[in-house]
Parts: C-alpha cells; structure tokens; sequence
C-alpha cells in the first residue's frame, strides 16, 4: 500500500512538472507585460489550492498508512508546514492578513479582602451586604423636630458651637457602617446621622453633651471595631451596643442608651429620648448628667450642676 502511495505523488508530480514545461514552450519568445494585479491574484489563489490539495493527500496518507509515533508526528509537522504556507498565500492574495486568533486571557485573581487595622482581629472586620432601609416618618420628624430645638438655642447662644455641627450624613454611608458592623442601627439614631453626621472643626468648639464628644458614621464604625477588638481579646461575645459617644452607647436590640462602662441599667429610652433631654436642658436650664449648659466666648460649656 505504501508503494502505491508513493508511486501516485511520484506520478502527481511528473504531470505537474510535464505540464508546467509544455506551457513554457507555448509562450512567445517577446517578454510579457507585466501581470495584472489580478492574475497575480489568481495565480497565488491556484499556488494556494496546490498547498490545499497537499494539505488532503497528506492527510489521506496519515489516515491511511498505518504508522509508527515518529512518522505520525513527521506528518503532523508537515501538515502544519504546508498549512502556514497556505496562509501566507492567502494573505497575499486579498492584501489583508488573517483575523488575529484571540489569545485566553487568564482570570484575574479576586481583589483580596484589606488587611485589619493593627490591633483588630480579623472577627471584627464584618463585611456584609450594605442596604439602605427607609426610616419610620413619625421618627425622623420627631427627632429633626428635637434638632430644631437645639439648632436654634446653638445659634441664638453659641454661635461657634453651632458652626461645629456636622453636614447631613447620608444613607448609602448609615448603611455601609451597618454592614461593617453586623448592626442596624435604630431608626432615630439614624434619622440623627442624617441630619448631622458628628461634629467638624477644632475638638474644643465641638457640640457635646456633658463630656461626650458627639461622634460621626465612621468614627461609629472604628469605634464598634475596638470595642470589638477588646472582647474578642478577653474571649467575651461580640457586642450587640453601637458607641455614638465618647461614653454612650446605643442598644442595637432594644435601642436603649446606656453608658456600659458605668452601668447596665439604660439612661434613657431611647436616642430620641436622649435628644428631648438635651433640647430641654439647653432651653430651660435643667442639668444633663450632672452638668449644666454655660456659655463662654460663643462656645457651649456644660459646668457641673450646683
């Protein structure tokens, strides 16, 4: 069978070389004008179905001729020859070359998760799906309705504590805060974060109650991570209490304001119970925590209560 291949490309060969010469003896003997891009063309498209062609009794010869490892792989290279011969040919033919195969480009590793802050352990970084929850109205307007209370008795008495106040906060910003914490945060706490969000300027000219620095989403957010942080280190649970505070702290469950470091027991019901309070012992005079609001150099200062 071998034999019988090879006499027939013997064969194929012989005739294309006969033809080939018996052409050339036809042409004149004038010099021909030069070709036509065209012919050049079709010419090339011929030399093309030629390596084709090759391409197919190669492969017949593989298909057919039962070979060893080393000949299978003589015939793969040559196939793969003629093949980027054929290319080129074809490239030449239409003047464009051949659409680039796309190269797999690998997967990019996931972005990986940031590393804690030193000193927070990494049962502290909490990262949860962030979701903006509406708020109750009759809560929101009871609490700007305390804001507006304190707002104007700041800006009659205090002008440069009332400078201090926070921009609104904003609720993709309450509930990014949730989410890294594990808490939500009840709804008149919230309502207060979006009315001001902490406090600005120097520490010494910043709104307070009694001695507590009056905090924003972020430093809520830090602090609940040390706080956080503490407990896992003493081998406690972590805590269910949101710090807005320098020493107050709200219940995420029951939305009770307590001061933990003092006592268990809650101070007041609730954070807008708290704001009431504060409104009324600015407008009225009555102590808060033991302190009693004085002003001085249009800065708010809570004095102890005589």
């Amino acid at each position: 069978m071998l034999k019988l291949v090879r006499l027939a490309l013997t064969a194929a060969i012989l005739t294309a070389i006969g033809v080939r010469l018996r052409r050339r003896a036809r042409m004149p003997v004038e010099p021909p004008a030069p070709p036509a891009p065209q012919a050049v063309a079709h010419t090339r498209m011929g030399l093309a179905w030629v390596a084709i062609a090759g391409v197919v009794a190669l492969a017949l010869g593989a298909a057919l001729i039962p070979t060893g490892p080393q000949a299978a792989s003589e015939v793969r290279s040559a196939v793969h020859q003629i093949q980027q011969s054929v290319m080129g040919v074809t490239t030449g033919a239409d003047g464009k070359s051949p659409a680039p195969t796309p190269t797999p480009v690998e997967p990019t590793p996931a972005a990986t998760a940031p590393a804690p802050p030193p000193g927070i352990p990494a049962a502290c970084m909490v990262s949860g799906q962030a979701t903006v929850r509406p708020i109750s109205p009759r809560v929101r307007a009871a609490v700007n309705r305390q804001w507006r209370r304190i707002e104007r008795w700041l800006r009659e008495h205090a002008p440069r504590t009332y400078a201090s106040l926070g921009v609104p906060g904003r609720a993709g910003t309450v509930a990014l805060a949730e989410a890294q914490t594990g808490l939500e945060f009840p709804d008149d706490l919230r309502a207060s974060l979006l009315r001001h969000n902490g406090m600005s300027g120097p520490p010494a000219a910043r709104f307070s109650f009694g001695e507590e620095r009056v905090l924003g989403v972020r430093e809520i957010r830090d602090q609940w991570r040390e706080t956080c942080a503490a407990r896992v280190g003493r081998g406690d649970p972590i805590g269910r209490l949101i710090r807005v505070g320098t020493l107050i702290e709200v219940d995420a469950d029951s939305g009770h304001v307590v001061a933990s470091m003092v006592g268990p027991e809650p101070i007041w019901p609730s954070y807008h119970a708290m704001l009431r309070d504060m409104a009324d012992a600015l407008e009225k005079g009555r102590p808060m925590f033991g302190a009693r609001a004085t002003v001085k150099g249009g800065l708010l200062r809570w004095s102890d209560a005589l």
